[in-house]
């Protein structure tokens, strides 16, 4: 297929390459150039505009984003909408909020436009590995796209989920179990860390992926971070967050689903943002107060 490709990006430019490799014509823009240049000399077709970019589609035009949620998406939609008159497909293959999702989808319908949302999960490694594609949108449209979706994914790698949002909300979870996944794996090894034990943390991180139940590719991540750096000396114990954690505990909290696994691992990022706790002052002076215990002072 020939499609056009917005957001070059880490994770952008490897999904054009890998559907370079897989046989697709791509046209790419990116608001680097140097970005588009480097998908050229991979043999992309390049565009300086998204008004390029659209002309170089075929009729039937279909355009993937790859954008940060939020502003980067509407501001891609404002701009390509009036380039799509005669209609088209858009694939927001960002961590969008589900919610907004379906008002853009139900907005665009309007002009003819289907809009498609796709929860994209591979990460850097999604070239080779390929890509945990969750679409939702009208089901003829993801039909018609599916030849792209294929070559992304790794076998059986790709589900139609339903109607508009159904694939950025599974996505929306997926992201939130990670939160609960990785948050046990820390807590875990630092518990090992703090021991009386001289343990072999990478040793143990490479024995827990042969037959162990806790093995998973994000253990396989933590025995890379730790052959780079046993004792993560250069790592700030500052832990962002990218939204879906918390649109997974607001879906929770909606739909009265206790998470309590997930809600405490979002708070545990939120905690690593605070040097000097105001709560934890709290929590200390309370304990000097009704029982006399000793408090650190600076």
């Amino acid at each position: 297929m020939k499609i056009g490709f917005v957001g070059l990006g880490k994770m952008g430019a490897n999904m054009v390459e890998r559907l370079l490799r897989g046989g697709h014509e791509i046209v790419a823009y990116d608001r680097s150039a140097d970005n588009v240049d480097a998908i050229v000399e991979k043999g992309g077709i390049g565009s300086k505009s998204l008004a390029e970019l659209i002309e170089k589609l075929p009729q039937r035009k279909i355009v993937w984003l790859m954008v940060p949620e939020g502003k980067p998406v509407e501001d891609s939609i404002a701009d390509l909408t009036p380039l799509l008159k005669d209609g088209g497909i858009i694939i927001d293959g960002g961590n969008s909020n589900w919610r907004q999702t379906q008002e853009r989808a139900k907005e665009l319908e309007s002009q003819g436009i289907d809009y498609l949302d796709c929860g994209t999960s591979g990460g850097v490694w999604g070239l080779e590995n390929g890509y945990c594609l969750m679409s939702g949108g009208k089901a003829s449209a993801c039909k018609e796209v599916e030849p792209v979706f294929k070559t992304l994914a790794p076998p059986e790698g790709y589900l139609y989920c339903g109607p508009s949002g159904a694939g950025h909300f599974v996505k929306m979870v997926h992201n939130g179990i990670e939160y609960g996944m990785m948050q046990a794996y820390a807590e875990g090894f630092e518990i090992m860390e703090k021991s009386p034990f001289d343990l072999d943390i990478l040793g143990i991180s490479k024995v827990w992926q042969h037959g162990s139940v806790v093995r998973s590719w994000l253990l396989e991540l933590v025995e890379l971070a730790f052959a780079d750096d046993p004792k993560l000396s250069e790592i700030k114990s500052y832990v962002q967050d990218s939204g879906e954690g918390r649109w997974t505990v607001q879906a929770a909290m909606d739909f009265d689903v206790p998470a309590p696994v997930i809600t405490m691992s979002l708070l545990a990022r939120f905690q690593s943002r605070q040097p000097d706790s105001f709560s934890m002052k709290v929590l200390a002076a309370l304990r000097n107060q009704f029982g006399g215990h000793a408090i650190k002072r600076k």
